[in-house]
């Protein structure tokens, strides 16, 4: 009856739109890395501030979660014994898996990326790539240079990540007044804010390429 058909489509309306709803609330996974092994870390005290951002909802639908990359040995394919990895290397791998972005916080060497950062991405590039068609984001805190970011771009280029162009981070981590306390936490508000658009701005980009996937 005509009665029953607009229920049925009232119902079908609503569940459309709650579908609609738990996609949009739909909860970026992040893997926060941190290119740095020293204790107070500026570059670390960023990845630390970022990820309070996202546990107090200041930057809402996003979970980020550090992943310690000092724990992986350097690269040796002699460890991967019948096309198994090594369980600390696995694991390391199935949380890259596991995201769908990933956040770098990692100072500059050489022009380059940080040792520890080069064997974590070598480390999870290997067959099949753990990095593949994730978006991502860098941060970086240095006395001077951008180099290492751009490097890092580059390197993502082969390994299929897709880093936000806007807004790019460097931060002169010497320039008074200073930005971070004697642990490495950050206190200045403006870099803060900083940090809070480069996290909106990778979550709108990385739910646009999870969206194009559907």
């Amino acid at each position: 009856t005509f009665k029953a058909e607009r229920e049925e489509n009232t119902r079908a309306t609503d569940r459309e739109k709650m579908a609609g709803k738990l996609e949009g609330d739909r909860v970026i996974k992040v893997a926060a890395i941190c290119g740095s092994l020293r204790r107070a870390s500026k570059n670390r005290g960023i990845l630390r501030a970022a990820m309070k951002m996202c546990a107090e909802g200041e930057v809402e639908g996003m979970e980020m979660e550090h992943i310690d990359i000092s724990v992986l040995p350097m690269i040796n394919m002699d460890m991967v014994v019948d096309g198994k990895y090594p369980p600390i290397v696995e694991e390391f791998r199935s949380k890259i898996r596991a995201a769908d972005a990933v956040f770098f916080a990692s100072p500059e060497y050489n022009y380059s990326v940080s040792p520890l950062l080069k064997n974590a991405l070598d480390w999870a590039s290997r067959a099949p790539n753990a990095w593949g068609d994730k978006a991502a984001a860098i941060v970086s805190v240095e006395g001077s240079g951008k180099c290492g970011q751009y490097h890092l771009r580059q390197i993502g280029v082969f390994l299929d990540l897709h880093f936000i162009n806007k807004p790019e981070f460097f931060l002169n981590g010497v320039e008074p007044p200073s930005k971070f306390d004697n642990n490495g936490d950050l206190i200045d508000e403006a870099v803060r804010l900083k940090l809070k658009q480069l996290l909106l701005s990778l979550h709108a980009f990385a739910t646009r390429l999870i969206k194009g996937k559907c």
